[in-house]
């Protein structure tokens, strides 16, 4: 029976355990490190450096027997050397008689360099390097050996690049899931919460570790669903299909109110996704959730707009109608009274037209490009008494009032814009005053900025309710309020007037009764 050699059987074993324990890491750091440490044992070597191939060029990834701060010394130097010969090539001596006076540059104590190429297939990943303070030259089998173990080395390289490159993009998939704005979830085949992101956590009040593991219906629970199916019942009825993918739906939408956690209810939409293999079998399913109140509100304010609209159009209409039809009846000879009045009507309500025309144009041009103002001297005050003097003929019921200090300043700004937003609260204030009473315009001043405020003694507003009242088409939800004729417009191109000119728009209830809207501009001394 032939026995190996003792150092013969030592170097088999250790070249074994070595290669057994960097093929089990993933970790490229770790990898390098048991990598250089064997080598550098292996021939009783004192300083050893792995240097990677990267974008072309070789940079050190790991360093023994050095100071890691001289790594970038030692990259220097690789951007001279030629690129490593095999064993057999004529420049051999060259290569290594380069190395040499690098190891030399780094520590002159440092005689002998041996250089292994760590290669997976064609590719040359990068080169291990040793150093030894004697001269000496390396057997046959000592090459061999090395050359066996560096072979074993680049695999474990290459595995743990992979590694590193897919457990990077796993990072990076795992963040844009995370980090999504709509919901997601990963259910298994089974439908059992695999994953549950931060959005969805958000939307429903259960949190990650509350919802892992649990089956989708014990988390989704449909308040009112009003389309597609319940997901258990679509896969009970045969979903996705062994065609799925293959021109057969592989998604199902669902949508309606959620009920949350906390019992109350969210308006969303599902997007269920099926992952099935090769053979048609479910592995998991897929949810896109999405939170789509603001979009039923949006249609809801949509149809409330097209109904309010329509209204406030038919009635002008009908009177410009019925008055122009009546003045030019034929069989009738009217005074010059009831003409008088008859025009009057028709030319008030053409206004009335006009006005809800332009409105809508204005809404529609704001939602295009930001609004243009032509700035010139403006007397607030003036244009509250213009205001007021126009809309006290319109009404017996209230009494317009303005009170402001007689230095009140003179600011910059869009004198006809300024006006309409005058122009808007007063009319509210009288709309939303159904009982009468007093309607005061007040206006104060500090350093910087001006503020008018209009008072009325009307039905308020609900406090829930204060800010979105100047939102577009928005009318407050009440049945008081929605007696009164309106398109929502007007405190919208308010706001936006004032916004415009740097300043802020508000509404607050009043104590004993009503509302008070104020706004605040800058007085552009």
């Amino acid at each position: 029976m032939f026995l190996l050699p003792d150092y013969r059987v030592r170097q088999r074993d250790y070249l074994l355990n070595i290669s057994r324990a960097i093929t089990a890491q993933l970790d490229l750091g770790e990898v390098l490190r048991m990598v250089l440490q064997a080598a550098t044992s292996m021939l009783s070597a004192e300083v050893g450096i792995i240097a990677l191939r990267e974008n072309g060029a070789f940079h050190t990834r790991a360093i023994i027997g050095f100071e890691p701060e001289q790594a970038p010394l030692f990259d220097v130097l690789l951007e001279e050397l030629p690129t490593l010969p095999a064993r057999n090539d004529e420049d051999v001596q060259q290569f290594h008689a380069r190395m040499r006076s690098i190891a030399r540059r780094m520590d002159p104590t440092l005689r002998q360099v041996v250089a292994l190429p760590l290669s997976v297939a064609d590719d040359m990943l990068g080169i291990i390097f040793i150093f030894r303070g004697y001269a000496g030259t390396p057997t046959q089998n000592d090459y061999g050996l090395l050359q066996s173990f560096a072979d074993q080395a680049a695999i474990a390289v290459h595995n743990a690049r992979m590694y590193a490159v897919a457990n990077q993009e796993r990072q990076r998939l795992a963040a844009i899931l995370e980090h999504s704005a709509d919901g997601v979830m990963i259910l298994d085949a089974q439908l059992r919460i695999e994953r549950w992101n931060r959005a969805l956590s958000y939307m429903t009040g259960w949190q990650a570790n509350q919802a892992a593991g649990r089956f989708h219906d014990d988390v989704i629970r449909w308040r009112r669903r009003e389309i597609g199916p319940n997901l258990t019942e679509a896969i009970h009825q045969g979903w996705p299909g062994p065609r799925a993918g293959q021109g057969a739906p592989d998604t199902i939408y669902v949508e309606g109110d959620l009920e949350r956690l906390d019992g109350s209810s969210l308006s969303v939409g599902i997007t269920y996704a099926a992952l099935i293999d090769a053979k048609g079998a479910l592995l998991n399913v897929i949810a896109n959730v999405r939170d789509i109140t603001h979009f039923r509100e949006a249609e809801r304010l949509k149809s409330t707009f097209i109904s309010v609209v329509s209204h406030e159009l038919k009635t002008p209409v009908a009177l410009i109608k019925g008055y122009a039809d009546a003045l030019n009846r034929d069989d009738a000879e009217w005074d010059r009274a009831t003409i008088q009045n008859g025009l009057t009507v028709i030319e008030e309500e053409a206004d009335r037209l006009a006005e809800l025309i332009e409105n809508l144009l204005e809404a529609s041009k704001l939602q295009a490009e930001s609004m243009k103002l032509t700035y010139d001297d403006v007397s607030l005050p003036a244009l509250v008494r213009r205001s007021i003097e126009r809309f006290q003929t319109q009404t017996t019921q209230h009494t317009l009032s303005a009170i402001f200090p007689d230095n009140f300043p003179i600011i910059r700004g869009d004198t006809r814009r300024l006006q309409q937003v005058i122009d808007n609260l007063l009319s509210n204030a009288i709309k939303y005053s159904p009982k009468g009473g007093p309607i005061t315009v007040t206006g104060d001043f500090n350093g910087t900025t001006v503020r008018v405020s209009v008072r009325d003694r009307g039905i308020g507003l609900p406090p829930d309710q204060l800010e979105r009242v100047f939102e577009r088409f928005y009318r407050v939800d009440d049945s008081l309020t929605q007696k009164a004729p309106g398109t929502g417009l007007g405190l919208y191109l308010a706001n936006a007037v004032i916004k415009a000119h740097g300043g802020r728009i508000w509404a607050e209830n009043n104590p004993d009764g009503g509302a008070t809207f104020s706004f605040l501009l800058p007085r552009g001394d």
